[in-house]
């Protein structure tokens, strides 16, 4: 059954999918409201991107939004009207159809305009490196898209797009760019070491994203019970990025015990999508940084092994989030999302510019060069017979693919990727999961399962950390010389008990939740506080 998120998250895929079609089939149709003067039409037009979509009045419903339409290269504009489904309105400043009591702009006509650099002009307008700001005032160039405005008008923060960023990292320059270090391609399907795909091995990693704890401890258990191997005769792993609220402490201890990679997914989990999207540096030092911190200290994790993390929602940060995780020695990011190809991408380094757009609405990629690994999430084809279904779009978690709705649909989801990857470049298939998704579909993790145990058995396809991939990429090395390869041999097959079976239950608050008590589960000491973002420890001032 589908939870009310993912209704959210299908009705407003369907709604830009009309919205596309009816630009498409009726891009000629005039709004109802639209004056007949052109001339009106063509001040509404004046500087407006053709994929900004607005209102011509304002009210309750906010269904109803135009776009500028020109007719051929010189043609006049017309205004092509669109209208959401029932029951959702449109949100200007999104760009999407969202349900209506989630939409806070009906009262505005636009999103807020915002004032460009002169970036380009006929004459230079600055000498130097300087750049020109919307007022004409010159600023000098490194100052543009550094997260605080210096022109007297903000415009040097307005243009920052991965492809506009006046500071922006340079295209792949493989003479540049070599391992262990840097790795990247112009279009990102280039194989590291340039070995043969038939001799290459295909990567396969499992993610789970949230909270760890005794909802989803006993599906871990099943999935990786010891007794799947890969060819090298080491357990299959997987990589848990944890998020901290409901997490039981003693099961990521146990997790890691048996040679899982565990990373972090924040401290707060918040809801909201601008705060991850549009997070200053000290947001994410602070969630991610202090989730790591709250890890390693209640798991008793002292390897320095927690190097990646994954964002909320998948909303990007930024070259503010990635600048903190150079900082923070985090070694990999694994948030950004690569749309459907031809070919799927290999992972990548941020040294040079990404080799894919920066996908997905409202996204905020980073634009700047960064000494960070991207684990870039490949799209999966969500039909299970692509010979047959009509054409879908991708998705990027397994449980956003909503038309898979039975296990033998899931069991053809699985080969068909698997098959896409597997029989072109052989760059790393993810499996991207929350574990309620495999919990709540009956048969589900059986598929799975037999998923693993089937590929398994094959001498060329391993089921790998995240961390993992990274090793083989850094020392790219032929299926016939894995066996041995020492990176993959670590925690190889761990036996034995669990270092604590009875943790202790510790309820404590903390200021930051006022009202509420929360239970901590850790085989270490109990906190004097629950840990929170401004006191990752639980070492702060006891509360009365």
């Amino acid at each position: 059954m589908l939870t009310t998120k993912k209704w959210s998250t299908m009705l407003m895929h369907v709604a830009i999918m009309l919205m596309l079609l009816d630009q498409h089939a009726q891009g000629s149709e005039r709004h109802p409201r639209q004056s007949s003067n052109a001339t009106t039409t063509e001040q509404l037009c004046r500087g407006r991107d053709s994929e900004e979509y607005f209102r011509l009045s304002a009210g309750d419903d906010c269904r109803d939004v135009v776009r500028c339409d020109r007719s051929g290269r010189s043609g006049p504009s017309r205004l092509a009207a669109v209208r959401c489904p029932n029951g959702l309105a449109f949100d200007v400043d999104r760009q999407v159809c969202d349900w209506k009591t989630k939409v806070r702009n009906c009262d505005r006509l636009e999103r807020p305009r915002k004032i460009k650099p002169l970036l380009v002009t006929e004459e230079p307008l600055c000498s130097g490196t300087d750049l020109a700001c919307g007022s004409g005032v010159c600023v000098a160039k490194e100052l543009f898209c550094d997260g605080k405005p210096d022109c007297d008008d903000g415009s040097d923060e307005n243009t920052c797009g991965v492809e506009e960023d006046p500071n922006r990292a340079q295209v792949c320059d493989k003479s540049q760019c070599v391992l262990p270090e840097c790795f990247c391609s112009v279009d990102g399907t280039r194989i590291p070491g340039d070995i043969n795909p038939k001799q290459t091995p295909q990567m396969i990693t499992i993610t789970f994203s949230g909270a760890i704890n005794l909802d989803n401890v006993d599906l871990y258990d099943d999935i990786f019970n010891g007794e799947r191997k890969n060819p090298n005769g080491c357990q299959v792993k997987a990589t848990f990025f944890t998020s901290h609220k409901y997490t039981n402490y003693s099961a990521v201890q146990e997790l890691h015990r048996k040679g899982h990679e565990i990373a972090v997914f924040s401290i707060s989990n918040k809801e909201s999508r601008d705060y991850w999207s549009h997070g200053t540096y000290d947001d994410w030092l602070a969630e991610m940084a202090g989730a790591r911190l709250i890890v390693e200290r209640f798991a008793n994790i002292t390897d320095n092994s927690i190097v990646g993390l994954r964002a909320p929602y998948l909303r990007v940060g930024g070259n503010a989030q990635f600048d903190m995780m150079n900082d923070q020695f985090f070694f990999y990011d694994a948030s950004i999302t690569a749309p459907l190809g031809k070919l799927p991408l290999w992972p990548y380094t941020l040294y040079f510019r990404m080799p894919h757009k920066c996908h997905g609405n409202g996204q905020n990629c980073p634009s700047r060069s960064h000494p960070v690994w991207e684990m870039v999430m490949n799209e999966m084809d969500r039909r299970d017979d692509p010979e047959f279904d009509e054409g879908l779009s991708g998705c990027h978690y397994v449980d956003s693919c909503t038309n898979i709705r039975t296990p033998k649909q899931f069991a053809h989801f699985l080969e068909h990727n698997f098959r896409r990857h597997y029989n072109t470049n052989r760059a790393p298939l993810g499996l991207h999961f929350h574990a309620s998704w495999l919990k709540g579909n009956k048969n589900f993790k059986k598929e799975l399962i037999n998923f693993i145990q089937s590929k398994s058995g094959n001498p060329d396809v391993y089921f790998v950390t995240m961390l993992q991939v990274i090793q083989w990429m850094q020392a790219p090395t032929e299926v016939a010389g894995l066996r041995d390869f020492p990176e993959w041999k670590e925690k190889c097959d761990v036996q034995g008990l669990p270092f604590c079976s009875l943790p202790n239950t510790c309820p404590v608050r903390t200021r930051e939740i006022p009202d509420e008590t929360l239970s901590l589960f850790t085989c270490m000491d109990c906190p004097r506080n629950y840990p929170w973002l401004l006191d990752p420890t639980g070492d702060g001032v006891e509360i009365i």
